[in-house]
């Protein structure tokens, strides 16, 4: 009897492992014609797509204008003292900034009206604490500040961007 026990045992356990070793055939063999389906119906469709968008770029860059020509006004460095509690310990931020416009002619009409500019940046800076201007969300959103004060400054004119070419916190 112990030896029927052991021989139902054996062949039991002889059909799990060829039910196991068929499942995972099974789901090796779908997961090989998965990655060739999808290879195929990706490699040839992509070919495709990338010669319509390279059509389609050369259509818009044919019908685009030309690019106006953009100015730069260089303004003078600036080294501001920041606003910080400790009075024995001073913070300076030395700044040098380019301001962006669309046309060489509103260079020129913006230079008159560099000293409120100036006046403008420097006000708003002596506010700001070291904290303020670190890190890239600091610095964009001290251009966005800068940006919208340059352009209340030197209205009817516009300027497009503030450019920061040198920017030092000591």
């Amino acid at each position: 009897m112990a030896d029927s026990d052991q021989d139902g045992q054996a062949s039991t356990a002889k059909a799990k492992s060829k039910k196991k070793l068929f499942i995972l055939g099974g789901a090796a063999l779908a997961a090989i014609i998965v990655g060739v389906g999808g290879y195929l119906l990706v490699g040839r469709s992509g070919g495709e797509h990338e010669e319509q968008a390279a059509a389609a770029e050369e259509k818009v860059a044919a019908h685009a204008p030309a690019p106006a020509k953009a100015a730069f006004l260089d303004l003078p460095e600036m080294t501001v003292n920041l606003a910080t509690a400790d009075t024995q310990k001073q913070r300076y931020v030395r700044l040098a900034i380019a301001l962006e416009v669309d046309k060489p002619e509103m260079a020129e009409a913006i230079k008159p009206m560099m000293p409120r500019v100036l006046d403008s940046f420097q006000t708003h800076l002596r506010e700001l604490r070291p904290e303020d201007i670190r890190g890239s969300s600091g610095a964009y959103r001290l251009k966005e500040e800068l940006l919208r004060r340059v352009n209340v400054a030197v209205a009817p004119a516009r300027v497009e961007a503030v450019l920061f070419k040198d920017i030092v916190i000591q």
